[in-house]
């Protein structure tokens, strides 16, 4: 059996339309995704994704589910093999076990405060709007903050009152007082820690006196609360939250994300603010794709979940100091994990909430359409005015912008950010895309070195705490390069080299987002046309890099540092300046009758080269199995009936290298 935790890591990363799009072409139409059903022969698209729910739907056979559901059905599988299947698509790894009897606790546990939190939160609204307390105190707090009541229920708040106890209430409806309490102490964290205990032993509710905002997970499970005081009390927090549990992790939950996930797929964008009460009183103004960290540092878990529905985010945080900070805190990590980070700064001294409460909903929504700023703009402005024409300080602001852009996955991204950075800054180019190469290239080693934090560094500096001697290895002769290459050899090295050197480059982009890469691109076309190495590592090259591309994947560097002495000296080889691809040129006016020709980076011209060298591979093939068949002529003289299927042979043969011929411009391959 899978382990539950595993199950839920699995359907935590499974996006739909990214298991649905590797068999079926989607395109957005509104909040969703269509296609045509790969499950019944139709013309017109009936076939419908749902990002926001998860789900899958066709019209017009009726067959749906989520995306495991969507693996069963088109490999016909199990539900462990489609599991196993869909681990594989995000690098998932599956142990299978048999549940033990602590796995089977654990799970007991989980099931179990859910069903307190679910209780307790229904309490804590009935508290809110049925009782006197509860509509003299907290509702009339909340409508004197201008909460209309369907918010109110839309976000389901509620109240914990100071004389009613709720553990008094959940213990007489007969819930475990284990699960109403939360032994912090001890991993698992089993408990809600809705209650909890004073040190002389007597129950008391952790929340009581204030304003209860639940905690609801994307499918709509109540994982925890926030309680906001109601009175001015130096003693206590203005926020309380529940404490981490098996099904609680203040850092992993979006506070509105379960209200706002549909719009923001909608909408494909999300703004991000700090509070509940921003959310709340942005979502009243009309702005529903909207979603808060909740008071915390935002982490990645938070990115990660944001990025199930959107690439696009808009960080929108105070016009204080506190506020800026807290902006340029998470641009990074957001560019980290691909997505496109826009800031908008309020008016100093504002937050969303009051901004929100007392700007009308069409002026509010242009000022965050017309305040968007790109986050280079954003920080060249505020990083210059810190820099004041200093040149240390200037020269560390442009290393802290370059580090902002290493950041970012999508090598044309890079690009395009590199050259607006260049222009707004009045930097060199150049010099400004060789520093973001060497900090991308020391991020992946970081990330590599915490992946794998087994591996040694070699970095030249004698530790003492090892032996002064170490084993001395011979470098082994393990990769032969000829001289002189055949025609074929040749092909089949640039085409090599490319992937080595730019394996991972995006070279082409569909439609529904979808993206296409140098080394998929090659691999795709050989084996559409049945074309397959026989050298050994070369056919481990391609392996290697089916296997292991991902969206962090940088060839050189994997290819460079790969275990297999073979394959890394393989990679220096082909990354060495030595081994150039064949360069193109390109006809450049210098004057009005002067045109020269001007070579060109072959990294500016990747989808032409990758497209060449495909098309000079098969040409040579089929060369060479035109000689083949030439001899085969010579020695098939006396035999008409060999003779005249030979020449049906050559004909086909002929007419597909004078369309590669065609293809290539007519130009001589030698």
């Amino acid at each position: 059996m899978i382990p539950r935790e595993t199950v839920s890591r699995i359907f935590e990363a499974a996006k739909i339309e990214e298991v649905v799009g590797r068999y079926v072409t989607l395109k957005r139409r509104g909040a969703n995704l269509i296609g045509l059903c790969p499950f019944h022969n139709e013309k017109t698209g009936s076939f419908n994704v749902s990002p926001s729910k998860g789900i899958f739907k066709c019209f017009g056979c009726s067959k749906a589910g989520n995306a495991i559901g969507f693996i069963m059905e088109i490999e016909q599988c199990s539900y462990v093999e489609a599991l196993k299947t869909v681990a594989s698509m995000y690098n998932i790894q599956v142990e299978e076990r048999q549940l033990s009897d602590e796995d089977k606790q654990k799970q007991d546990d989980r099931e179990s405060m859910l069903v307190v939190n679910d209780f307790a939160n229904k309490w804590f609204q009935e508290q809110l709007t049925q009782t006197p307390e509860g509509s003299a105190i907290a509702l009339s707090y909340l409508r004197q903050r201008g909460l209309r009541d369907d918010i109110i229920k839309l976000f389901q708040i509620g109240y914990a009152p100071e004389k009613t106890k709720f553990w008094e209430v959940a213990k007489k409806a007969g819930y475990n007082e284990k699960y109403l309490l939360n032994d912090a102490a001890n991993p698992p964290y089993v408990g809600t820690g809705i209650c909890a205990k004073s040190q002389d032993g007597r129950l008391y509710d952790r929340f009581r006196g204030r304003v209860i905002f639940p905690f609801i997970s994307v499918s709509g499970k109540i994982v925890g609360f926030a309680g906001r005081i109601l009175v001015q009390n130096d003693k206590a927090g203005k926020y309380v939250n529940s404490p981490t549990s098996l099904i609680y992790e203040k850092h992993n939950e979006l506070f509105g994300l379960y209200q706002a996930k549909q719009e923001i797929s909608r909408n494909d964008a999300c703004y991000l603010v700090e509070g509940q009460m921003d959310v709340i009183q942005l979502v009243q103004s009309g702005i529903k794709n909207v979603v808060a960290s909740g008071g915390t540092a935002l982490t990645y878990q938070q990115i990660r979940l944001i990025h199930r529905f959107t690439e696009n985010i808009n960080l929108l945080y105070d016009g204080d100091k506190a506020g800026i900070k807290a902006a340029m805190r998470g641009i990074d990590m957001m560019l980290e994990e691909g997505l496109n980070v826009r800031i908008i700064l309020l008016p100093d001294g504002e937050d969303p909430d009051s901004f929100a409460r007392k700007t009308n909903a069409a002026d509010l929504q242009e000022f965050l359409l017309n305040n968007q700023q790109d986050f280079i703009r954003f920080k060249t402005k505020l990083l210059s005015e810190e820099a004041n024409n200093d040149p240390t300080k200037r020269s560390e602001m442009i290393t802290t912008i370059a580090q902002s852009i290493a950041m970012i996955p999508d090598i044309i991204k890079r690009q395009v950010y590199v050259k607006e950075t260049a222009v707004l800054l009045a930097f060199p180019e150049d010099i400004l895309a060789k520093k973001v190469r060497e900090l991308r290239a020391k991020h992946m080693e970081d990330v590599k070195r915490k992946a794998n934090p087994s591996s040694q560094i070699v970095t030249g500096e004698k530790d003492d705490s090892t032996p002064s001697t170490t084993p001395i290895q011979t470098p082994p002769q393990l990769v032969n390069i000829p001289q002189v290459l055949t025609p074929r050899e040749k092909n089949i090295l640039n085409l090599l080299q490319v992937i080595v050197r730019y394996g991972e480059h995006i070279i082409y982009q569909f439609e529904d987002g979808r993206t296409l890469s140098v080394g998929e691109y090659i691999i795709n076309e050989l084996r559409a046309d049945n074309m397959e190495f026989d050298n050994p590592l070369h056919k481990q090259i391609i392996d290697e890099f089916s296997n292991n591309y991902s969206d962090e994947f940088i060839a050189a560097t994997f290819y460079q540092y790969h275990p297999d002495p073979a394959i890394n000296q393989f990679a220096a080889e082909m990354i060495a300046d030595k081994y150039q691809l064949s360069r193109i040129y390109n006809k450049q006016t210098v004057s009005e009758n002067v045109v020269q020709e001007v070579e060109r980076d072959e990294r500016e011209d990747l989808p032409d080269v990758v497209q060449r060298l495909l098309l000079e591979l098969k040409y040579t093939i089929v060369t060479e199995r035109l000689d083949a068949l030439h001899t085969l002529l010579e020695k098939a003289r006396d035999d008409w009936q060999m003779q005249l299927t030979l020449l049906e042979q050559k004909q086909l043969l002929e007419q597909i290298r004078a369309q590669l011929c065609k293809a290539l411009g007519n130009r001589v391959i030698v």
